[in-house]
């Protein structure tokens, strides 16, 4: 009988932490901000502005009749179910790959989730300096970010091996 590895699957509860921080967060945006107004948090730098995306990152295809909807949410599910399965054949110790895969996952999940509710994305994140605004995102596009950026950096600059 072969020797079972310990995978890297438990690195999952940190997707399940992102998917509770980004509903609750877009919960209480939901509820407690008004819609397309600036609540300056930092000013001149970074606001709380509710506002909604049907479509992806920096609203791609957000007039497409609808049909986005579906396709984003598809996609989505495909991507975390390779990065699922890639987990699985990750040792438990290699956080360097399972740190970003469950960000990813946990940030695309998230997403998901609005789109289903709500069919967009809430966001509310608004920063900017004088005049020029980066779009608004939320908890989820975040993670998204920050697990692509580990995946880049990590993959270009993989861990040393021992000897």
């Amino acid at each position: 009988m072969a020797k079972v590895k310990p995978n890297a699957l438990p690195w999952l509860v940190l997707s399940v932490v992102v998917i509770l921080l980004d509903q609750l967060t877009k919960y209480w945006v939901l509820t407690s901000l008004p819609e397309y107004t600036a609540i300056p948090v930092i000013d001149g730098f970074w606001n709380w502005y509710r506002t909604y995306n049907t479509g992806a990152a920096f609203s791609f295809l957000a007039n497409a009749g609808g049909w986005q909807k579906w396709f984003f949410t598809i996609l989505a599910i495909v991507i975390c179910g390779t990065l699922g399965w890639w987990l699985a054949k990750t040792p438990r110790r290699d956080w360097r790959t399972a740190l970003p895969f469950a960000l990813v996952i946990g940030g695309a999940l998230g997403n998901v989730i609005d789109r289903q509710i709500h069919g967009h994305v809430v966001d509310f994140i608004q920063w900017h300096w004088q005049e020029h605004y980066w779009p608004a995102f939320n908890l989820a596009d975040a993670a998204i970010v920050g697990g692509a950026i580990g995946i880049a950096l990590f993959g270009f600059f993989p861990a040393k091996k021992a000897k």
